[in-house]
């Protein structure tokens, strides 16, 4: 599946409907323990009102899944929220979408990292398949988290 990468910040927001609303789709899928409390299109603004974006997976002409990213003044990119739209699941998109993030990284010398503490282990497993791995320096986690796991694009 020739999955690419799309950038969602809030100009593109603002701009696309057909982009808002494929971003909105992927987040609605979520499964329940992962769902946002305060609504899908609530939970996306905030994020991007913070100045965060989405990077996410199009194939075909739609999004099919998502992460949150939020620029650490290191430059780093702290991940979150990762989703893929229920069709599609089980099928590689996600990997897909971690490693283009991965090679877009590693091109512009930027570490990808994610807090772990509230991850269930099966993320935290295929996390450990996709080459991140436990960080021991004493950087603290995206909000203060002190567990996370990088990849370094060295």
């Amino acid at each position: 599946m020739p999955v690419t990468l799309v950038y969602i910040d809030h100009a593109r927001w603002s701009a696309d409907e057909h982009l808002r609303l494929d971003l909105q789709r992927i987040f609605e899928d979520a499964p329940v323990t992962r769902l946002p409390a305060s609504g899908v299109e609530d939970f996306i603004e905030h994020h991007l009102a913070r100045r965060q974006f989405f990077a996410c997976a199009h194939f075909n002409e739609h999004l099919l899944a998502a992460v949150a990213i939020n620029e650490a003044d290191d430059r780093a990119w702290w991940l979150s929220e990762l989703c893929v739209r229920a069709n599609t699941r089980r099928r590689g998109v996600g990997s897909r979408l971690m490693a283009l993030l991965a090679e877009r990284a590693k091109q512009e010398g930027r570490a990808l990292r994610i807090a772990v503490d509230t991850l269930p282990l099966a993320d935290q497993l295929l996390l450990s398949k996709l080459g991140y791995r436990p960080f021991s320096g004493d950087t603290p986690g995206a909000d203060g988290a002190g567990g996370y796991v990088e990849l370094d694009p060295r």
